[in-house]
């Protein structure tokens, strides 16, 4: 491993913490690509001059991100950086592929039914009207990052699961000449239930952000209302704050 790794022993901050966050950020910058090697800890703790266990403590924070993972043969390795989605009115699939991710999709629902009250508030129809639904398992790298459950009006789009595969949906709808303009969006977080978590690869009770979104187009008209659950060590929103004046 070429790294330039180094650690300032006058510093109040801890050896290990200073070592994870410069590996950390070689794999934010892409330094360490997904599937990378890191090495291995008697290497690294000859090469800094660190104990194992500090070695040991700075690797398993970043495991525990889910940054890195420990392969019985084959050592640590990369996994892929954290996907840190900007608040826009964006697809999850084209996020990924921006970051360099390698998004892929794995249809779970796609189908015709009544609407619930709650859906039929957001879409603006009647309770009990037909609307489509659409689950759907977000991958990237082979791993999945989110489970993604989106409401459409009746008639709005037509596409088969193939189609819903092999791009994002509101690619589908760019193609089709809708145009998005805004989106009314609440994120929360709560902990995974056994169905989500053995879904989304992580242990019951696991962190999860959660997000719900009621997207128009240009006309004012409602195009879908989406509930999507998101695995807290993959992935995370950014802000950009602004001062009133």
């Amino acid at each position: 491993m070429s790294l330039q790794l180094s650690v300032d022993r006058s510093s109040p901050v801890p050896l290990y913490f200073q070592l994870s966050q410069q590996l950390e950020a070689a794999i934010e910058h892409g330094t360490l690509t997904p599937g990378s090697l890191l090495g291995n800890e008697i290497e690294l703790a000859g090469r800094l001059g660190l104990s194992r266990p500090t070695v040991r403590q700075a690797i398993q924070s970043l495991v525990d991100k889910g940054l890195l993972v420990r392969r019985r043969g084959v050592g640590t390795q990369v996994v892929h950086s954290q996907v840190k989605r900007p608040l826009e009115l964006s697809s999850l699939y084209d996020d990924l592929e921006a970051a360099g991710q390698r998004p892929a999709t794995r249809v779970l629902v796609n189908t015709v039914e009544p609407a619930s009250a709650e859906v039929a508030a957001a879409l603006s129809v009647a309770e009990g009207s037909d609307v489509h639904r659409v689950e759907r398992l977000r991958l990237a790298h082979g791993e999945p990052m989110a489970y993604l459950c989106n409401h459409l009006p009746p008639g709005l789009l037509k596409f088969d699961s193939a189609q819903l595969e092999a791009t994002g949906l509101y690619r589908l709808m760019r193609a089709t000449g809708i145009t998005l303009h805004s989106a009314r969006q609440s994120i929360g977080a709560r902990a995974a239930t056994a169905e989500e978590a053995e879904r989304l690869g992580e242990p019951t009770g696991a962190p999860l952000l959660t997000m719900q979104r009621t997207t128009f187009d240009d006309t004012g008209r409602t195009v879908e209302f989406g509930s999507h659950t998101y695995r807290a060590s993959r992935y995370s929103f950014e802000f950009q704050l602004l001062v009133r004046p």
